[in-house]
Formats: C-alpha cells, structure tokens, sequence
C-alpha cells in the first residue's frame, strides 16, 4: 500500500489534527473552497484566521474544486488512498462521496469540542460560540 495523502479541512485545523497524528509523514493538502466562500461570504478577518491556522500545519495550499484538488494532489503522489479528520458539515459528506468515487477515503474520528446534538449554524463563528460557550464553562446543562 502507498501512503495515503491527507486532507486537511475548515472543521479540524490543529496540528493535533488525527490524520496528522496517524500519519505524520504524509503529505498533506488544503483547499480553500471557492464555492463555500462565496456560498457563506466569508470575512477577509475569517480567510485571515484560517491562513494563519494554516501556516502552523504541514500543508500545501491550493483553491478550487475541493475534491478534484484532493484527487489530484493525491495523484501527484501516487497516493491509493486519502485520511481526513470527521466533520459535522453537509457540504464535508457532498464531498466525501466525490472522493469515494475514485479512491479509498479514510475518515478518522475527532475529540467533540464540547457534547451537543441540536442545531447549530456554523456560518459564523459567533453564532456557534454562543451555543459553545455555554456547554464549554459548564453552563449549558
């Protein structure tokens, strides 16, 4: 088996990161998605954030297609397979299964930031932290 690339994505961008950790000598690719950031009009302070999250990790960066970067950069490296850490996101499963279509994809579980099973709109840090917060300094039981 060839070592497997991985894919590095917006919900799992610590250098604890399982696929980082599981295969700490793989090369490892992030896409900043095109269609998502128009999709959410994300802040140039959010793309900021991000790219300095980026600049702590082992990754090369490209845009586009998410899935077609990930298949080509693993074809770059005659990978037969790609790791990636789990995400709550619709858009993440979208893209999965257009990466299933042409090689193994393995989807590592993460640690839960904090246990919550409602609605949560993540298009906006802020929106998110208002839910977090509460169950992260124990006051949302």
């Amino acid at each position: 088996m060839n070592q497997p690339i991985i894919w590095i994505h917006g919900d799992c961008l610590s250098p604890k990161n399982p696929a980082l950790q599981e295969y700490p000598n793989s090369p490892a690719i992030w896409v900043w998605d095109e269609a998502l950031i128009e999709e959410w009009q994300l802040s140039l302070k959010r793309i900021v954030f991000i790219y300095e999250c980026l600049l702590e990790l082992p990754v090369v960066i490209r845009r586009g297609d998410v899935a077609k970067e990930v298949l080509a950069f693993a074809k770059e490296h005659n990978a037969d397979s790609i790791v990636t850490a789990d995400s709550p996101s619709p858009r993440f499963e979208t893209i999965c299964d257009e990466i299933e279509r042409s090689l193994k994809l393995e989807v590592l579980e993460t640690e839960p930031f904090f246990e919550y099973d409602g609605y949560i709109d993540l298009k906006r840090f802020s929106r998110y932290w208002k839910v977090a917060e509460r169950y992260v300094y124990g006051r949302g039981h």
